[in-house]
């Protein structure tokens, strides 16, 4: 049976594998650390061994990059690199540009260019099915990182759980920022990403229930919804859009897909003269300048990008090589903040500032879950909905 439909029947059957360590990784305890060269080259030989380079010398992979001037692509591609370069396999990298058309044509080219495995990062959620096919009938395994392809297996963002900690942290600080009666005057503006489907709408989806999990009677007519193309510039211009729907000196509480997004939804506040009145908490934790040059973009829920690589390479050796791997491999996230934010990015020092009391509403989240659990349009997405 081919690779690829070995993941399929794992994913479409909701069977999770039981993976096993593979040289000292194991993708369900992995915290994130590159591996040695060493125990990467050995992955390679066991690989090799398993399913031999298609060009009979070493291995080549295709990375098909989400976008590749945007920080959070450029951070996932250096650690693709690094990680490629310690192990000693080439790697052939395409741009998406957000664009699923671009995403296929992308696609064709490491198929008739027959590479040995492809790292699939792209946006619409429509190609998804057709890019698959490709790789398919070519006998190529793919992962698909952050919006997922089913036969492919999944790696990226806990989406449940990174929204519910953004909405609800969000919650917890605009109260104690603007007080109870003035926060409850506010403005939720959540900006989302349509065009990737139901997986990423988990974690804007997130964001809201987190939100009223902490302010369960905030108005449905105060949270706002915007499209932002996963762009900064597309983002501001939309929260410029809706600024006027919300009167002066109202409370405007941001978050969105990610940091780029919310950046620009911060930008179009200032614009307006309005920074007094906002708050923000963002997604991926990548954008750290803003988080510390902007006094109003208080935190922001890590993906770590920079790891993924660190994650990406010994997956796809652990299914060349014929080894079980689990159908979904999630990150493990945390809120990052200037009070903190030296913990886990060392070049800047933490604010010497009185950080929030954050409270996780742990019940409530176990709520959603199951509400997520019980939605027949997820039920082909069981392995990224966690138990807890």
């Amino acid at each position: 049976m081919r690779l690829a439909d070995i993941v399929a029947a794992a994913l479409l059957t909701l069977l999770p594998a039981q993976a096993e360590e593979f040289h000292g990784f194991d993708p369900a305890a992995f915290e994130g650390r590159m591996l040695a060269p060493e125990q990467l080259q050995a992955m390679v030989a066991d690989a090799q061994d398993h399913s031999p380079p298609t060009n009979g010398a070493s291995y080549v992979f295709g990375f098909a990059n989400l976008q590749r001037d945007m920080i959070f692509g450029i951070r996932v591609e250096d650690s693709i690199k690094a990680n490629v370069e310690a192990a000693g396999i080439e790697v052939r990298v395409a741009d998406n540009r957000l664009d699923g058309a671009t995403a296929l044509s992308n696609a064709q080219s490491f198929v008739r260019r027959r590479v040995d495995y492809v790292l699939e990062f792209q946006t619409d959620v429509n190609f998804g099915p057709v890019i698959m096919q490709h790789f398919n009938r070519a006998h190529i395994g793919v992962i698909a990182i952050d919006i997922p392809m089913l036969g492919a297996t999944f790696f990226g963002a806990d989406n449940p759980r990174s929204g519910f900690m953004c909405g609800s942290y969000l919650a917890q600080a605009a109260r104690e920022r603007f007080g109870p009666e003035v926060f409850e005057k506010g403005y939720l503006v959540v900006g989302e990403l349509p065009q990737s489907g139901a997986i990423p709408a988990m974690r804007t989806n997130g964001q809201v229930a987190g939100f009223l999990a902490v302010a369960p009677g905030f108005a449905p007519e105060r949270i706002i919804k915007i499209d932002t193309k996963n762009t900064l510039q597309y983002s501001f211009q939309q929260m410029g859009n809706v600024l006027g729907r919300i009167p002066p000196g109202a409370p405007i509480l941001i978050t969105a897909i990610n940091d780029q997004s919310v950046t620009g939804m911060l930008r179009a506040v200032k614009q307006m003269g309005r920074q007094q009145d906002a708050l923000a908490v963002g997604m991926g934790a990548d954008e750290q300048e803003t988080l510390m040059g902007e006094e109003n973009f208080v935190a922001s829920v890590a993906y770590f990008p920079e790891r993924y690589g660190n994650y990406l390479i010994p997956i796809a050796l652990m299914q060349l090589a014929g080894r079980a791997v689990p159908p979904a491999v999630l990150v493990n996230h945390v809120l990052v903040t200037p009070a903190n934010i030296c913990q886990y990015y060392a070049e800047f020092p933490c604010v010497d500032e009185a950080a929030l009391a954050y409270e996780f509403p742990a019940k409530a989240f176990a709520g959603h879950l199951q509400s997520l659990k019980a939605n027949p349009d997820l039920s082909e997405y069981g392995e990224l909905i966690p138990d807890r």
